[in-house]
């Protein structure tokens, strides 16, 4: 059963619906206030399934795959060689968040630090090494 059959089903039952014909329920056990909260909650965690299924789909086409030593590697060169994020994040089929956090767990990139007064992008706007070499 897919992930959008099972969440029709789901919101139906927790509706008090027949999920086959749309028709009311006669069935007491759906009228028990924590089986209703029950059925809710499985169809949000359903619907937290279908919304990171489609982002698996929509997204670029790395996403969500292991990176590979290879990968890295390159990542690596390029940001040495000074393509920027988007760049890199384009040959690579991954997002630019992705390709950014990446490298910060490589340790080639620092994040931005930020105050809690400070409001901003988690992530740094140019590679660290790039800050470096211009002081």
């Amino acid at each position: 059963m897919e992930i959008h059959e099972a969440l029709r089903v789901v919101r139906a039952l927790a509706n008090g619906s027949n999920p086959a014909d749309g028709s009311a329920c006669a069935d007491p056990i759906l009228k028990v206030p924590e089986v209703v909260i029950a059925l809710n909650r499985a169809a949000g965690a359903l619907e937290v399934l279908a919304e990171r299924e489609q982002a698996k789909l929509s997204g670029p086409a790395n996403s969500f795959r292991y990176w590979s030593k290879g990968e890295d590697a390159q990542v690596c060169e390029e940001l040495r060689d000074g393509l920027d994020f988007p760049q890199i994040a384009k040959k690579h089929n991954r997002s630019v968040p992705s390709i950014v956090a990446r490298l910060i767990k490589l340790g080639k990139v620092a994040p931005k630090a930020a105050s809690r007064k400070e409001s901003g992008p988690l992530f740094p706007e140019e590679p660290a090494i790039l800050k470096k070499a211009a002081s």
